[in-house]
């Protein structure tokens, strides 16, 4: 069905947005280039399950064929996970008018996912680890960033992907205007790991309180995003002195080799998988389930 002339919706979540029911945005390079086959499916699937589980729909988000589609079914998901990265384009910002354009096909990233989203009227995104700024090139800065300082959605992630300069990537933030709230914790959570030792903004425990601060933006007219940071539950977790050894040593490793630009991060992601044994996609996974599971609660409270 289709409700504007860039989007086309699915009819479960074309009928929830019209009726003011509760849809949670979840991004689709997670299929394409996040996990291999069927982790990538699987997980998609499971965020899907979570989100109905606690009563609101969820609307995966992604470019087929030059139309930018706001829920996808089963089948699209399986389409995109069986393409890849040598068949879909990565989506950012700078990205959608040429998928769409050339009627490509395209895997929305948090920015690209925030603007759809904001664009179809839905309030809260729910991902895993969001991009940042790079360890040793402070200037590669994640459209993420950027995209969180302009476009008015609720994210809900756990943390920035723990690759990345965190310190230098909450700075940043600072200067976008975005507001951090750790979610049940006082420390931005490192991804892979429970806690970063990094202060947040706000901390806030339960979906009410992060309602009333994304209310508190929009009466302010205040067009930014604001990130709720949550910790990758407990028994997932990396020690947080594993995650960091296997990603300095793949963050060495990327450097030696001259990796730069866009394919650090999934070489480096690549490495701490191998380095960790696995341990990294495990903690990976069930952080992006639960973040899905408490997007849903947040996106409940804001219908109410």
């Amino acid at each position: 069905m289709t409700l504007h002339n860039a989007l086309v919706f699915s009819n479960e979540v074309a009928a929830a947005i019209w009726a003011g029911s509760p849809v949670v945005a979840l991004e689709s390079t997670l299929i394409t280039h996040g996990f291999p086959y069927p982790a990538n499916v699987d997980t998609a699937l499971a965020m899907e399950a979570a989100i109905r589980a606690e009563g609101a729909i969820p609307a995966t988000i992604a470019v087929i064929k030059g139309s930018i589609k706001v829920g996808l079914d089963g089948n699209e998901i399986e389409m995109l996970a069986g393409l890849g990265q040598a068949g879909v384009r990565k989506c950012s910002r700078r990205d959608l008018p040429i998928v769409a354009g050339l009627r490509q096909h395209g895997a929305t990233t948090v920015a690209g996912t925030m603007i759809v989203a904001h664009m179809a009227g839905i309030k809260v995104f729910a991902t895993g680890g969001i991009g940042g700024v790079h360890r040793g090139h402070p200037q590669d800065v994640s459209a993420d960033l950027i995209e969180l300082g302009r476009t008015p959605i609720t994210v809900v992630c756990a943390g920035a992907k723990s690759i990345l300069d965190l310190p230098l990537t909450l700075e940043v933030l600072e200067t976008q205007g975005v507001p951090v709230l750790g979610y049940g914790t006082d420390t931005l959570p490192a991804f892979y790991s429970r806690s970063s030792g990094l202060p947040i903004d706000q901390r806030v425990d339960s979906p009410e309180d992060v309602a009333a601060i994304a209310a508190a933006r929009d009466l302010l007219g205040l067009g930014h995003g604001i990130l709720v940071a949550v910790p990758v539950p407990e028994a997932d977790a990396l020690p947080v002195d594993v995650a960091e050894t296997a990603i300095a040593q793949a963050t060495q490793e990327a450097n030696a080799q001259g990796i730069s630009g866009k394919d650090i991060t999934p070489f480096v992601l690549g490495r701490v998988l191998e380095l960790t044994g696995g341990r990294s996609q495990s903690a990976n996974i069930a952080a992006l389930v639960n973040n899905a599971r408490v997007g849903a609660r947040i996106a409940v409270a804001l219908s109410i």
